[in-house]
């Protein structure tokens, strides 16, 4: 009996010494899940840093990629309109804000969620600005391969129309060397004019004061039948053209030349025999005397008489 208050003393010991052993598990339970949470938050945090870091590059490769692709299509700036020209300046601003945005040191998540809803609208404006930029070149090869076929049936037709003007000119030509009258037949008498007014043929150069030219003109049924000028072109035995202080010039076979005499003559394509007197204001010369007749531009006929 006197052993009781003892062992009640050494139980009560004994409960006390269990009470701090389970009080200081709890503490360090409590304490290692403290590091446990305190570990998992850090990693959580550290997972986020890496996130919002590779999310951050990717945006940014991502932009890099866009403004290449618009640098591209920059090729042919200079055929885009005003309008393509504002929308590229304007998309280009839009990447340099994104840039910055994205150079911050760190982004929250409402900042990230902004770049990349902002990034993903910049795609599709690029995408259709690529569209509209490649239409645009399709439009601009179609019109030029237009142009082009307008250029060559220009050209044709400009040639055609050359060469039917050429055609035209050489009918036109012809059409005038066929209307134009020749001489069917022709002769010259030299005359000698006495004081009675009477006339008689002469031979010999120093009697004769002038010079019949008796013609026909040959049948042409595409000639005016009008009044046609008559030049004539009277050279001496010398070779030299007689001319008269009121002789002129007339173009003939495609050049200028200066006349002895002019008149005209109504041409009916009837076989009627015209005469033109011509008076010589010199004495003749022996020899031979050349005589040229024209009309409506070309050489109507020739004729000579010799003097003795």
């Amino acid at each position: 009996m006197e052993n009781q208050p003892e062992n009640n003393q050494q139980g009560q010991s004994a409960k006390k010494n269990s009470n701090v052993i389970y009080f200081l598990i709890a503490v360090v339970v409590a304490l290692l899940g403290t590091d446990v949470y305190l570990y998992m938050q850090k990693n959580k945090s550290d997972i986020k840093i890496v996130y919002q870091n590779d999310e951050r590059t990717r945006l940014q490769t991502e932009l890099d990629s866009l403004e290449a692709q618009i640098e591209q299509v920059n090729a042919g700036r200079s055929k885009m309109t005003a309008a393509m020209q504002a929308k590229n300046d304007s998309l280009q601003l839009k990447i340099r804000v994104l840039r910055s945005e994205l150079a911050k040191g760190k982004l929250t998540k409402a900042e990230l969620n902004k770049a990349q809803e902002d990034i993903k609208q910049l795609r599709y404006f690029v995408t259709k600005y690529t569209a509209d930029i490649e239409e645009l070149k399709k439009q601009n090869n179609t019109l030029a391969t237009e142009r082009d076929t307008l250029k060559n049936n220009l050209a044709t037709v400009s040639q055609k129309a050359t060469a039917l003007e050429q055609k035209n000119q050489e009918l036109d030509n012809k059409v005038k060397v066929a209307s134009a009258i020749k001489v069917a037949t022709a002769e010259v008498v030299a005359y000698k004019v006495k004081n009675s007014g009477k006339e008689s043929d002469v031979t010999k150069a120093k009697q004769a004061t002038k010079l019949k030219i008796n013609f026909t003109v040959a049948t042409n049924a595409v000639a005016e039948k009008a009044l046609h000028d008559v030049y004539v072109r009277v050279i001496d035995p010398t070779g030299n053209l007689i001319t008269q202080t009121d002789s002129g010039t007339f173009n003939a076979d495609s050049q200028d030349l200066q006349y002895t005499y002019k008149t005209a003559i109504d041409y009916r394509d009837d076989g009627s025999m015209y005469t033109i007197d011509w008076v010589n204001p010199l004495p003749f010369q022996k020899g031979t005397y050349t005589i040229i007749l024209y009309a409506d531009g070309y050489t109507m006929g020739k004729t000579s008489i010799t003097l003795k």
